[in-house]
């Protein structure tokens, strides 16, 4: 019986300092993000397939205020907007001059860099967060405690305590690599940049309804 006992621990000893060193990477996690206010950046981004070849190139800008506040532009190879006033996200496309409508809920702030903009308490109660040092960078793996998430696996790579690098891998294996420059944190910025207006005779869908 004492033999059994023993064999019945040994899998919880072997398990808490694994909980202690999850527990220890999410609280870095939080130490680097709670700070972030506001965050202003250009950035790269790179579709990949599960080969590593690519897909899909674009470039842009982005500015948040959290909790809530995003806005996303992107300039090339095809335009389009993604503004969120903190009850509602807008995606337009200027060449369909569709904009499409959706309540900022849980899933939509699945999205990469959407969910930075919401509380930080609740991205480390929803995903299950790993540390490493890679090139001279604190990178952060997030994996989805829910099923129901756009993606399987999301980095976030940290320089100096900022925020460089997104790269998030969905089911099918395709990688989204966004990589950030001119990075400015805790700017002064203005709340109309969080406002969106739809366009005259855009088609406008609301995902909700």
């Amino acid at each position: 019986m004492k033999l059994k006992t023993s064999l019945l621990a040994l899998p919880l000893a072997t398990l808490l300092p694994m909980t202690a060193i999850a527990n220890e990477d999410a609280d870095r996690l939080t130490d680097l993000l709670e700070p972030l206010e506001t965050y202003r950046a250009d950035f790269e981004q790179q579709i990949l397939d599960g080969g590593g070849e690519r897909l899909q190139e674009a470039q842009g800008r982005m500015w948040l205020s959290r909790p809530g506040l995003f806005r996303w532009e992107v300039d090339a190879p095809y335009q389009q907007e993604v503004v969120s006033d903190g009850d509602e996200v807008y995606l337009y496309d200027p060449d369909l001059e569709q904009v499409t409508v959706q309540s900022l809920d849980r899933r939509v702030t699945h999205t990469p860099a959407l969910l930075l903009s919401g509380s930080t308490s609740d991205l480390t109660e929803s995903y299950d967060v790993s540390h490493r040092e890679q090139d001279g960078h604190d990178v952060f793996t997030l994996t989805p405690r829910d099923a129901d998430t756009l993606f399987e696996e999301l980095s976030m790579a940290f320089d100096d305590d900022r925020l460089t690098m997104l790269d998030m891998t969905d089911s099918t294996g395709q990688r989204t690599a966004i990589e950030f420059s001119s990075i400015e944190v805790n700017a002064d910025i203005d709340d109309s940049q969080f406002e969106f207006d739809i366009p005259d005779g855009a088609d406008v869908i609301r995902e909700d309804e």
